[in-house]
Formats: C-alpha cells, structure tokens, sequence
C-alpha cells in the first residue's frame, strides 16, 4: 500500500481500516464484546473480546471464509466445563481456541473431570492495548492484546494473553499467544486453534492443503472417509451419514520446510481464492482435519494443536502431555493469509500437493 497517495487523500485512517471496539445489543449475545478488524485488503473479520478473542464472522471481499453454528455468538459460559456442554456456546467462526489444559472429549479421572476441549474459549479478556493504523506517520500496522485467566485458588492458573494483528493492505491474520503458568505448581498444558472453515470458500470441489503422514481417528465413522483409495482432501456434496453427530476425523503429523514451519490451507478454484496457513512444528507438531458434511451444518476444521484432540488423560498414559512449572511461559504464532493471485496459489497447492 504506498504511502504518498494515502497522505495527502485521507483525514481519518478508518476510512481504510482498523480496529473498532463496540457490545452486541441483541439475541443470545447480547452485551459481549466485539472488536471489528478492517485491514484494507478485502479481509476483515470479527473478534469476539468477552470468548478468548476468538475470530467469528470473517469475509474476503464478498466471500465468507468462516463457518457460523446455529447459536451464533452467545456470552461466555466460565463455569460450563462438563460433558458436552461445550457444544452449546459453540459458536464456531474462523476461530474457537480449545485448551489451556484439556484438549479431546470429556473425561474423568484422578486428577479431576473434564468437559470437551476445555474452559479457555469461555472466558472474557482484559484488553491491555490497541494500537491503529496512522498512514500519515508512516505507520501501518495494527494490532489488539488481551489477556485470559483460566484459573482456581489451589491452581492450577494458566495465563493466556493474545495479540491479534495485522497490516493496512495486507489480507493477513497474525495471532501471537503466550501462556504462563501463574501458580506455584506444575499446570498440565495443551493448546489446539479451532480453525473452522465454511461456505462458500467450502464447497464441492474445495481442495484441502496439508502435507504429512495422517491416521484416521480409532471409531465411529472416521475411515469411511480416510482411507486409501478414497479423495478425502475434496470437499464432498453434503452426506446424510453426517446429519446429526456424523463426523470424520483424522490426526496429521504435519510435514515442516527446512525452517520448520509447517503450511496447510484451502483452495476453491471456482472463487479463484486459497487460505493459507503456517505455524512453527517445534511449537504446535500436530494438524487435525475435521470433516463435518451435514446438511446445513457443513463445515471443515483445519486445526494447528499441541496434541492431538484426545484428551488430558491420555496424553499422561502416552507420557506427552506438557507440563508448565511455575513460571514457564510457551508462546505460539499462527498466521492467515487469504491468496488470490495464480501464482501464489499455485506455489502453495504445488507444494502441499
């Protein structure tokens, strides 16, 4: 984006984008928090404050890219962290983020009980700063710092505190997290992005991006659909086998580059666009592919994780479960970046091939 031209044309930099805070005002949501992100590329997307500032509604110029459940946006839940209760304040969106210490199915055990994929995305955020764009100073950048306690007196407390950014021109997400253990004893740790794709960037023929060695989760339906012989990286017509609670699943040992990021996404060639994704391996070392084909309810998840989704329980029994001593800190990036030139795309369906 040159800079001279914006200069001496604009008075106000929201007239190309930027960040604008305000609260629902109606329905299931009604007073949450919510931030607007404009970047001035065509994408611009819809932080909800109050649920981890996670990413719901997201569009490229007339397209949305995000999936939407029934529900929509609702109010956080802090204290709903049994069974499948989860499910009912899923909103879906680009983003819901599952962890900070249980990610899978509910589960009971020694340690304590379990609901699915944890309490972190029902938790509301202390916004710390927002800093906008400023074209006439020469400054391009935005960006959005929150900060979420997912904590208990006795502990364990685990601190996660969230930048969203991005750049004037450019149709980039850039998500930094870093989470502290903020107690006196080690807190177990997992952490997998909820990524949630939807139509019309979904849709027959949608090519799925990923590159690694993949096995189909144990049970249900999961190797109806991944199994050898069958094209499970194109998005289907939607199923009937997945009305309801019909589903596949497979975990992926994500494939690095020789920097050790690893890259996956999507790419519809009726829209002429691809999402591409890229995070660090030594950071998060596994991608799971949701398929979820329903009828109305139709919807791909491309998820970046620390574990596979199953759960705290066994990750102890498998000795991979990550523990945080007092004090410890990970941090981890992802970064989104809509495509829509041939030669962008091609290099990246050419490369995950």
């Amino acid at each position: 984006m040159a800079l001279q031209p914006l200069y001496t044309k604009i008075s106000n930099p929201a007239q190309i984008g930027g960040i604008e805070t305000s609260v629902l005002d109606n329905g299931a949501g009604r007073g949450t928090r919510i931030a607007w992100i404009n970047t001035g590329s065509g994408l611009r997307y819809k932080l909800v404050l109050d649920r981890a500032m996670d990413i719901a509604d997201t569009f490229y110029n007339q397209h949305s890219l995000a999936w939407l459940s029934h529900s929509g946006i609702t109010s956080p839940q802090p204290f709903t962290e049994r069974g499948l209760d989860w499910l009912r304040t899923f909103n879906g969106g680009l983003l819901t983020t599952c962890g900070l210490s249980h990610v899978g199915g509910p589960e009971q055990d020694a340690y304590g009980e379990r609901g699915l994929h944890g309490q972190i995305s029902n938790i509301p955020a202390t916004i710390e700063s927002i800093s906008q764009p400023d074209p006439s100073m020469g400054k391009l950048d935005m960006s959005i710092t929150g900060r979420m306690m997912e904590t208990r007196v006795f502990g364990p407390s685990l601190e996660l505190t969230r930048t969203i950014s991005g750049t004037l021109g450019q149709p980039v997400i850039r998500i930094h997290d870093a989470v502290v253990n903020r107690a006196n004893t080690p807190a177990p740790h997992m952490l997998l992005y909820h990524f949630n794709f939807g139509w019309p960037l979904v849709d027959e023929g949608t090519k799925l991006l990923w590159k690694g060695p993949w096995q189909a989760r144990e049970g249900g339906m999961n190797a109806e659909i991944f199994r050898d012989g069958y094209d499970f990286r194109t998005c289907p017509a939607p199923l009937d086998s997945h009305s309801g609670t019909g589903e596949a699943v497979a975990f992926i040992d994500a494939t690095p580059d020789q920097n050790g990021q690893c890259s996956a996404g999507l790419y519809n060639p009726m829209l002429g666009i691809a999402v591409a994704m890229r995070f660090q391996k030594a950071e998060l070392p596994w991608l799971t592919n949701w398929q979820h084909w329903g009828t109305g309810e139709y919807v791909t998840g491309i998820e970046p994780s620390t574990h596979p989704p199953i759960g705290q329980a066994k990750a102890r029994e498998q000795q991979t479960l990550i523990f945080l001593e007092p004090g410890e800190k990970r941090s981890y990036t992802v970064e989104l970046e809509v495509l829509s030139h041939t030669d962008q795309i091609n290099e990246l369906v050419n490369r995950l091939a």
